[in-house]
């Protein structure tokens, strides 16, 4: 009988290493998303001096909403609290929340919050992502999510849902084939508007996302109709009028109102004047005001301000509380007395908690962890347990607990990739990112020591952009893309001695091949490339053995259009995990921070191109992924304290400012009164 025990048990403890072998991990970054850390706030609009934070400095926290009173709410939150919703990132996932803030005595601060308490999940599922603003119609929770594959490259999954809130009820609102975004109720919740691309789907725009506005039934979807040819965030003014967004033709972002008819589109009126940036706009039915998130020409931040459309005038309101730091996306409680908004929580010093340098994000996958990195193209050792990242500027390398964590270059380095063979030794490409083809850019190789130093040796010598290394699986050659002969191609070096020793060209043509990986097993070299459409910025990614045969394209965004980059493979060389913009873009670019490509997400497939699945759902820019050996815990793991918080920039192209000239763009901080 012990004996069989002793048996059962090595079977059950083999199956369970067995099924640890399988298990692997996928590890990504976000531009600048480490640095966020935003949480909501909410002032009186008639006095506008105490700022209160109304969410629990949990994960990041945002895109806030007051909604009217309701049974549901009461018997969620319980009595004499003020209910509001938020998006948050929290547990791994995008979720939206149920907050409570109780109004104090006549004379003190404007509300009391309990973080501890009243922050209810109003969606359980992890399959469901919300970018939007989640809004309320009595008892039914109204949001976008991008749960469903839109069935087409390169169109958004962006749509609106209606759940139920007692019974998890749920309705597609959004008609199948059709991206929507930022959804609004009407004063009555019989009517919902919102931004869409209709039937179009997406060609590519990162500012204006070139949208209609549309209403339709809240409680069916029927009845959707075109309002507006061209405008974006919608909010009701009262029930036959909308104001909402779009770059005038003076070239200045503003805010415009929309007077709805019932068999035309509505008659449009500008209301926010030329010389500064307006957009996202907040209003109550009946009030003499909006809020609006504004860039003027003296400031470097985004802020809140209201406006009263009949005199004019502006009342700033954040900027008086937080001059130097970016304020998003207002929202105004039904009575019209609170005004919330999130920002960064951050106070611009160092922060003594530190940052996340893994991010547990949730895994559809049930076979792979999922991480974002506080870093940028990040690699494993070939054992599992190092991470290398870039950290702009610098080359760093650390445990994949968050240990050990240290610099091995100082200097400006992007890609990195470890050697297999030989121990503590990484490849990374040193100079400028996204140059030319005769820019001098060199791949070296830096050797980490046992006593922390490092040594580095420069592996090409003519400096022509020479980007992108991977080496062999035996160790002996390195892969990389090279500009030396005008264009972006790929060549296969020594992996010891460098192009000196030996140097062979795999890639011959006008277009531009790059972001090449060696497969574990030798067989296939994996890069992305324009060759379709040289010059164009349109890139697929494509197979070919290191002798220079068998080029096979594997997946390409949609048909000579859109964007795959980065392809790395598991370790097993069955998949490949890569970003894209197949899915296109999940939310209004203008309401988050700046990200060069807010549509980028990660996906794998098998090596033939099948079996597509998307991993993350950001309207952020997910990139630069790669595979590692082991499967890691899905917890966060902590970064090094006394980093410095809410260093990032608000979307550059509000840096345009008509007839005054680019202010420059900065990092910014964060900064408490």
């Amino acid at each position: 009988m012990e004996r069989q025990s002793t048996a059962t048990a090595f079977v059950v403890l083999s199956l369970i290493a067995a099924a640890a072998a399988d298990k692997t991990s996928i590890i990504f970054t976000t531009l600048g998303r480490s640095r966020y850390a935003f949480d909501i706030f909410s002032v009186r609009i008639d006095d506008p001096v105490l700022e209160v934070r109304l969410t629990d400095g949990r994960s990041v926290n945002y895109n806030g909403h007051f909604p009217p009173p309701s049974d549901a709410l009461s018997l969620l939150l319980g009595p004499h609290l003020l209910p509001f919703l938020y998006v948050s990132e929290r547990n791994g996932s995008f979720s939206i929340f149920l907050g409570g803030a109780r109004e104090e005595a006549p004379g003190r601060s404007a509300l009391q919050v309990d973080h501890g308490s009243a922050h209810v999940p109003l969606l359980a599922s992890k399959q469901v992502s919300m970018k939007d603003r989640p809004s309320i119609a009595g008892d039914r929770l109204v949001y976008v999510s991008t749960h469903e594959d839109s069935g087409e490259p390169r169109k958004s999954w962006a749509a609106v849902y209606s759940t139920e809130l007692k019974t998890g009820e749920t309705v597609r609102l959004t008609p199948t084939g059709i991206a929507d975004f930022s959804p609004a109720l009407s004063p009555s919740g019989e009517w919902t508007a919102v931004a869409s691309s209709g039937e179009r789907g997406w060609t590519g725009e990162i500012d204006d996302l070139k949208t209609g506005i549309y209403v339709f039934k809240t409680k069916d979807g029927l009845g959707r109709r075109l309002v507006v040819e061209h405008g974006g965030w919608p909010v009701w003014a009262d029930e036959s009028s909308i104001y909402f967004h779009r770059p005038s033709e003076d070239g200045w972002w503003s805010v415009y109102r929309a007077s709805l008819r019932v068999d035309s589109l509505a008659v449009i009126e500008r209301i926010t004047p030329p010389g500064l940036h307006a957009f996202t706009p907040a209003a109550v039915p009946g009030s003499n005001f909006i809020a609006i998130a504004t860039r003027r020409p003296t400031s470097e931040f985004r802020h809140i301000e209201l406006f009263d459309p009949r005199s004019k005038v502006f009342f700033e309101i954040t900027k008086k509380i937080s001059p130097y730091t970016h304020h998003y996306n207002p929202f105004i409680a039904p009575d019209g007395n609170l005004l919330g908004y999130h920002r960064c929580r951050g106070d611009g010093r160092k922060s003594s908690n530190g940052l996340l340098l893994l991010e547990n994000r949730h895994s559809p996958v049930s076979d792979i962890s999922l991480f974002r990195v506080d870093g940028s193209f990040p690699s494993f050792s070939p054992d599992g347990n190092q991470i290398a990242y870039a950290g702009f500027p610098g080359l760093y390398i650390a445990n994949r607990d968050g240990s050990a964590r240290r610099q091995i270059f100082s200097g400006t380095a992007f890609t990195t990739a470890w050697d297999p063979k030989r121990e503590g030794l990484v490849y990374t490409s040193i100079g400028p990112t996204f140059a030319e083809e005769l820019t001098k850019v060199d791949i070296v190789s830096v050797q980490v020591h046992d006593d922390g130093s490092s040594s580095i040796k420069r592996l090409t010598k003519g400096g022509e952009n020479n980007a992108f290394p991977s080496p062999s699986p035996d160790g002996k050659r390195v892969v990389f893309r090279s500009g030396r002969s005008g264009h972006k191609n790929l060549y296969i070096m020594d992996a010891v001695e460098g192009e000196e020793a030996s140097l062979v060209q795999l890639t011959e043509g006008n277009w531009t091949d790059t972001m090449c990986n060696w497969s574990p097993d030798g067989e296939w070299i994996a890069f992305a490339s324009d060759r379709d459409r040289p010059g164009s910025g349109n890139f697929a990614l494509y197979f070919i053995h290191p002798d220079g045969t068998g080029l096979k394209k594997v997946f390409e965004s949609g048909p000579h259009l859109g964007r795959a980059n980065h392809p790395w493979f598991s370790p097993d060389s069955k998949r490949i995990v890569f970003t894209s913009d197949h899915a296109a873009v999940s939310a209004e670019p203008i309401a988050n921070p700046h990200h060069y490509q807010p549509y980028g997400d990660i996906f794998v497939a098998d090596v033939d191109g099948s079996h597509v699945t998307r991993l993350t759902h950001n309207s952020y820019e997910d990139g630069t992924p790669t595979w590692g050996p082991n499967f890691m815990k899905p917890n966060d793991i902590e970064g090094p304290a006394g980093v410095s918080p809410c260093v990032f920039d608000d979307c550059h192209f509000l840096a345009q400012l008509p007839n005054i000239g680019v202010r420059p763009i900065m990092g910014t901080r964060c900064a408490n009164p």
